[in-house]
């Protein structure tokens, strides 16, 4: 019980100190009218990856953690480092140059770590919560969305402290809105998903040289792209500026979305596979194969228990129904000393689960 506590109280501390620095920066009304514009995209971005993990649902747990390590921890970090950075920049290159610097160098490769750094803790300690590329992208999403939450917070917060709201002369917090907010949502997790992607495809893989090179690789490139971003950004016109957001960051985005398409068929194709051997077994009913083998019968099945017999009813059927997926996966890995383990606590899971789910469904008809 002690590291789970530490971990929180280390996340609290960082996201504190995080926080009363953005304070001293730029006052207490521009830190709340941050919070206000940078709650809109992280909540569209959030969504988003939520929609990602519709057949695999990671635990809500570690998803939040991802979220506050990436708030708390991952921000401070790129805080210490690319401040130091920028102040040695400035004394070896001379005023002005520690900036470029740190936005060129330091930032892509310390800001990249620190939010990859937890999803490498997921797949070297929490293996059976890593199924492949689209867990991947969950987690590192996830650690992403945090990063840019605390990030858009103080970038609006000094929009509004130097311009207000801004005006015909000015840019101002609306202005920093639109172009982090409405333009660029997605850059930190489309950084981040290149190296979950990476680190996705290690977990899948059973070649000890992959495993390493994948996410090495990975890595680099979100740096690259980061790097590449940030320099359009800083030693680039408008025009250089929108040259790399239409014709290299759009075209980027729109990859990834094709690969979790692909990927979430492929998972969909792994749970129909797993059906039939589930009925054999007695596990699953034969009624319930094609509802559980779309996200499409699997929501209305949800919706259907939960208007008959209530919330409760609707949650047991998405553990059954989480159960029956994580089931399918397992039969796909390779076998490992905590293998039969695993397959117990969840046999256990869909057992305990699918009884709920009956019960609340009898005491809602008796109810009714």
């Amino acid at each position: 019980m002690l590291l789970p506590v530490l971990g929180l109280v280390i996340l609290a501390v960082c996201g504190l100190t995080v926080l009363g620095l953005v304070t001293v920066q730029v006052g207490p009304l521009a830190v709340a009218i941050g919070v206000a514009a940078a709650l809109v995209p992280v909540a569209v971005v959030v969504a988003t990856i939520l929609w990602v993990d519709r057949w695999e649902p990671e635990p809500a747990k570690f998803l939040l953690v991802a979220f506050f390590w990436g708030a708390c921890l991952a921000a401070i970090t790129a805080l210490l480092i690319n401040n130091t950075a920028e102040t040695v920049g400035d004394l070896l290159l001379g005023e002005g140059s520690g900036s470029k610097l740190s936005a060129l160098l330091s930032a892509p490769l310390v800001e990249e770590a620190a939010k990859a750094s937890f999803v490498l803790a997921v797949l070297l300690r929490r293996a059976d919560e890593f199924d492949g590329i689209i867990d991947g992208i969950v987690y590192a999403g996830f650690t992403a969305a945090g990063f840019a939450f605390t990030e858009n917070i103080y970038y609006f917060g000094r929009a509004f402290a130097d311009y207000g709201f801004g005006d015909a002369t000015s840019t101002g917090v609306i202005a920093a809105f639109v172009l982090r907010g409405v333009l660029s949502p997605f850059t930190h997790p489309l950084f981040a998903a290149i190296t979950g992607i990476g680190l996705g495809y290690a977990a899948r893989t059973d070649n000890r040289a992959v495993k390493v090179l994948a996410p090495i690789g990975a890595y680099l490139g979100a740096v690259l792209l980061h790097a590449l971003w940030n320099g359009a950004a800083v030693l680039g016109g408008a025009q250089t500026f929108l040259n790399v957001y239409f014709l290299i960051m759009v075209p980027m985005f729109i990859a990834v979305v094709m690969l979790v398409l692909l990927q979430r068929r492929r998972e969909q194709r792994i749970v129909t596979a797993a059906l039939p051997a589930m009925v054999q077994a007695r596990l699953i009913a034969p009624s319930e194969v094609e509802l559980l083998s779309t996200l499409a019968g699997r929501r209305e099945w949800r919706r259907q228990a939960r208007r008959q017999s209530g919330r409760a009813a609707a949650k047991a059927v998405a553990r059954y129904q989480a159960s029956v997926t994580e089931l399918a996966f397992l039969r796909r890995r390779k076998e490992t000393p905590d293998h039969e383990k695993r397959k117990r606590e969840l046999l256990a899971t869909l057992l305990a689960s699918r009884a709920d789910a009956v019960r609340l469904a009898g005491e809602g008809s008796h109810t009714g």
